[in-house]
């Protein structure tokens, strides 16, 4: 089997488990789009100016090839047309140590990872990538408030296999809810910028047929390989 048949391979088994199994949402959040300090730039169109006037100037983390903060950065370039240095890290840790050394300039990060660095000064956050702004971070704008239609966020679930009964699945459904509700919880979630993502299991099945598809078309109009 060459190269491509894997990949196409792999792919398709992907989508088998995907529609193989229900899923329940849980929690969706944003990443930050944040610089080294030592960046002048202190708002998204600043930038995407300075970018432009010094193409392939500006080093771009990420935690690793097809990680969210990759294709997050790459959909912002490709939606703003600025040419940036994707440098891949092997993990969140090391591209942020980076960052606050100076070595990159600029990541698509996490919120857990990053909003104590954020709110101590050591990185400036210029804006968050979902489409609302972030009660973690309510001063930030959205990325799409600069650059329309840009969103990207970092969802989790919970799946079971498809055959499962669909009283245990209602069961597990209410429960989950519930655990969402309570408003510890969400002021806990809410510390780390994320949100309670309360949909039933046909709601995140469709945002996940929905995700795979924006995302692969991002990762194909790139050629984008996993390591």
């Amino acid at each position: 089997m060459t190269r491509s048949h894997r990949e196409h391979t792999d792919a398709a088994h992907a989508l088998v488990l995907l529609r193989a199994r229900r899923e329940r949402g849980v929690i969706r959040g944003p990443n930050v789009m944040v610089l080294n300090p030592s960046v002048q730039a202190k708002t998204v169109p600043d930038f995407i100016a300075r970018a432009k006037a010094n193409p392939r100037k500006v080093n771009m983390a990420s935690s690793g090839n097809g990680s969210t903060p990759h294709v997050a950065g790459e959909l912002f370039k490709m939606m703003t047309g600025v040419d940036m240095v994707h440098v891949p890290y092997r993990g969140a840790a090391p591209a942020l140590t980076d960052l606050l050394g100076g070595q990159v300039q600029v990541m698509f990060v996490p919120t857990p990872p990053s909003i104590e660095h954020i709110r101590s000064g050591k990185l400036r956050a210029l804006a968050v990538t979902t489409a609302t702004r972030s009660d973690a971070l309510p001063d930030l704008p959205t990325v799409g408030e600069f650059v329309p239609g840009y969103e990207a966020s970092n969802w989790y679930g919970v799946g079971m296999p498809k055959n499962t009964p669909a009283d245990i699945v209602d069961k597990l459904n209410k429960e989950i809810n519930a655990g969402l509700a309570d408003p510890k919880m969400q002021a806990r979630l809410a510390d780390f910028g994320g949100t309670p993502l309360v949909v039933s299991p046909a709601d995140f099945g469709k945002l996940i047929a929905e995700e795979t598809e924006k995302w692969g078309n991002v990762i194909r109009a790139l050629n984008i390989k996993a390591e």
